[in-house]
Order: C-alpha cells, then sequence, then structure tokens
C-alpha cells in the first residue's frame, strides 16, 4: 500500500511541475514578445534619435 501511495504521490509531483514549467514557459514567450514589441516602438527623444522604452 505504502509503495503505490509514494508511486501516485510522485506521478502527482511530476505533472504539478510539469505543468508549471509549461506555464513558465508561456509567461516568458509572452513576456519576450512585449519585450521586442517594445524594443521595435519605441518613442524618438529630442534630436531624432531612438529614446529609452524603459525606465531603469
Amino acid at each position: 500500500m505504502v509503495p503505490l501511495i509514494l508511486v501516485l504521490l510522485l506521478a502527482l509531483l511530476l505533472f504539478g511541475a510539469g505543468f508549471a514549467l509549461k506555464a513558465l514557459w508561456w509567461i516568458a514567450v509572452i513576456v519576450l514578445v512585449l519585450w521586442l514589441l517594445g524594443f521595435l516602438v519605441r518613442p524618438t527623444a529630442s534630436g531624432g534619435r531612438r529614446g529609452r522604452w524603459y525606465r531603469w
């Protein structure tokens, strides 16, 4: 009985980790697309050169 519970807990843990990693990959892709859009569509600063689109 104990080995069955351990196997089920391991399967649950691996499924949860897999789902979390897949969600993190999607979040990383969305952030990358937003960063690229912000980099390409940044406003022009005084003097005609491109300004920074971020605040730091």
